[in-house]
C-alpha cells in the first residue's frame, strides 16, 4: 500500500483521483501525466470509475481493465523519473459487488478508493440508482424511483456507506457525504437537520474505527464554493488527527488542482 500519510506530511503536489478516456473523463492517461509535470506534481494516481453489474455511461468496461493497467505501466515507464504513478480504481459498492469482491482483490492496483453513487431503488427488485450526477436529473430520478422520499434516499446513502466500511477492501473512502449536493438541491437546509447530522456523524465514526483515510474532494468547489464532506467537519479530521488525502476528482486535466489550495488553506486555518 502506497504511504498516504507520509506523501501528505512531505508535500501537498499530489493527486490520487482522477478520470481518464477509459470511464467519464474527458482526457487521456497520458495528456493527465503531462499536466501534473507541467505543474510540478510528485504523485499521480490514476482511478477510473470501476465496472459495475449494471448499465452506466460513467463506469469503464471490464473488458477494458487490462488495456488501463497496461497503459499505466507503461507510463510509469516512460515518466517514471519524473514523477510517481499510481494505478487505482475508484470502486463503486453495491451489495453484491464492491471493493471487497475478489474481483478487485485480484487487480494490479496500487490503492483502492471507495465510493458511493448508486443506491437501491426503492419500488424495483435489484435496481441501483446512480443518484450522483445533475441535480435535474436527480429530481427525476426521485420520482421514477424513489417516491420523492429525500429523508429515505439520504439515510439509503448512508447505509450503504456503512456497509462498505464493514466490508472493507479499500484505502481511501471517497466523498463520503456527496449525497449533500443533490439533497440540498432537493431540499434546502437538510444538512442541518439533526437527523442529517446524525447520520453522517455515525458514518464518520465508522471510518476512524477503522482507520481509512478520508478523502476531501475538491471537485465542486469552483462550481458549488463546497468540499466534499463538507468544510463543517473538517474540525472532526483535525480532531481526530484522521488521515486525509485532498483530491481534485478531476475529469480534465487541467483540473488536476482544482480547489486543493483553497481547501488546504482552510485545514491550515483550522
Amino acid at each position: 500500500m502506497i504511504d498516504f500519510e507520509n506523501i501528505i506530511k512531505s508535500s501537498q503536489q499530489y493527486n490520487f483521483h482522477t478520470h481518464t478516456q477509459y470511464c467519464d473523463g474527458r482526457d487521456n492517461i497520458e495528456s493527465f501525466v503531462k499536466s501534473a509535470i507541467s505543474q510540478d506534481f510528485h504523485w499521480l494516481g490514476l482511478s477510473p470509475h470501476s465496472p459495475v453489474l449494471c448499465e452506466s455511461g460513467c463506469n469503464m468496461k471490464k473488458e477494458l481493465v487490462s488495456q488501463y493497467t497496461n497503459e499505466v505501466e507503461t507510463m510509469k515507464s516512460k515518466y517514471g523519473c519524473q514523477i510517481n504513478i499510481f494505478t487505482g480504481m475508484e470502486i463503486d459498492f453495491f451489495d453484491n459487488w464492491g471493493p471487497s469482491n475478489e474481483y478487485f482483490k485480484c487487480l494490479p492496483l496500487d490503492y483502492r478508493i471507495g465510493s458511493i453513487h448508486f443506491i437501491p431503488s426503492f419500488n424495483e427488485d435489484d435496481v441501483y440508482v446512480d443518484v450522483d450526477g445533475c441535480s435535474v436529473d436527480f429530481k427525476k430520478k426521485m420520482s421514477l424511483y424513489f417516491d420523492n422520499d429525500i429523508k429515505k434516499v439520504v439515510t439509503s446513502f448512508y447505509n450503504q456507506t456503512l456497509k462498505m466500511i464493514d466490508a472493507g477492501g479499500f484505502d481511501i473512502i471517497g466523498h463520503f457525504d456527496k449525497i449533500c449536493n443533490n439533497a440540498n438541491s432537493f431540499m434546502p437546509g437538510i444538512e442541518e437537520e439533526s437527523w442529517y447530522k446524525t447520520l453522517v456523524r455515525e458514518v464518520f465514526d465508522a471510518i476512524i474505527d477503522n482507520k481509512y483515510i478520508i478523502e476531501i474532494n475538491t471537485k465542486a468547489y469552483g462550481d458549488f464554493n463546497r468540499f466534499f464532506p463538507n468544510k463543517n467537519y473538517f474540525k472532526w479530521i483535525k480532531d481526530y488527527n484522521a488521515p486525509f488525502v485532498v483530491n481534485s476528482d478531476a475529469h480534465f486535466c487541467d483540473k488536476l488542482n482544482s480547489g486543493r489550495n483553497e481547501a488546504y488553506q482552510l485545514l491550515n486555518e483550522i
